[in-house]
């Protein structure tokens, strides 16, 4: 969320409680401009303006519950926040939940927690931004229980205005889960030297034509 090697930076932060680790939203200031912080007891949220950009923004770290009694609490209180209208909404973290039973293995799944998860999606809008790198985020010291407890959250409104979008999950080496990155694709590198469409590749003869094109002898760069 900032510039490399600004010095910058700004940041909001939300203790931890118990065994429960706290929150924290770092950046910086040249580039996003905050409005205003909200502190609850399971998220913590920022908004603000990018620069750049004529829309809103708010950015939300999640630190989902584990107990059933605890998860009524979290959903309704994280959708209270979302009634702004004509904002773009970022809501990334850990929700301590998974979506469908296959993004749990050798662990408890629970269909009406499932079912309290995608319901939440669905009412406030949000869309899924898929996986790059890893199929699981959450992996046991014994390396039998695995499940993809984060994840990015985004609204539509965000999609429309950052284009291509895209999380990568990497190495775990200083955290618990795997750090994700959501990462904006839209880099301009100039005309494209040449396009393929996939109704190419499906054509029977499209390996003797690039082989035939390969070998035909050319001039210039």
């Amino acid at each position: 969320m900032g510039k490399k090697g600004s010095p910058n930076f700004q940041y909001v932060q939300k203790p931890k409680i118990g065994k429960s680790g706290g929150m924290l939203l770092i950046w910086d200031p040249t580039v996003f401009v905050l409005e205003e912080a909200v502190q609850k007891k399971y998220f913590l949220a920022i908004k603000g303006m990018w620069k750049g950009k004529s829309k809103q923004s708010v950015i939300v770290n999640v630190y989902g519950p584990h107990k059933d009694k605890d998860k009524k609490v979290f959903w309704p209180s994280l959708e209270s926040i979302m009634t702004l209208s004509d904002v773009e909404w970022v809501i990334g973290g850990d929700f301590n939940e998974v979506r469908t039973e296959d993004e749990r293995q050798n662990c408890e799944f629970s269909k009406r927690r499932e079912k309290m998860f995608n319901e939440f999606i669905e009412k406030c809008h949000l869309i899924d931004i898929p996986l790059c790198g890893k199929r699981f985020t959450r992996i046991s010291d014994d390396g039998r229980k695995l499940s993809k407890l984060d994840r990015f959250l985004v609204s539509e409104d965000f999609l429309h205005s950052w284009g291509d979008v895209s999380v990568t999950s990497l190495d775990r080496r200083t955290s618990d889960p795997s750090p994700l990155i959501l990462r904006d694709n839209n880099a301009d590198f100039g005309p494209k030297p040449f396009k393929i469409f996939d109704l190419w590749i499906e054509t029977k003869e499209v390996d003797s034509i690039i082989v035939e094109a390969w070998r035909k002898p050319f001039f210039g760069s």
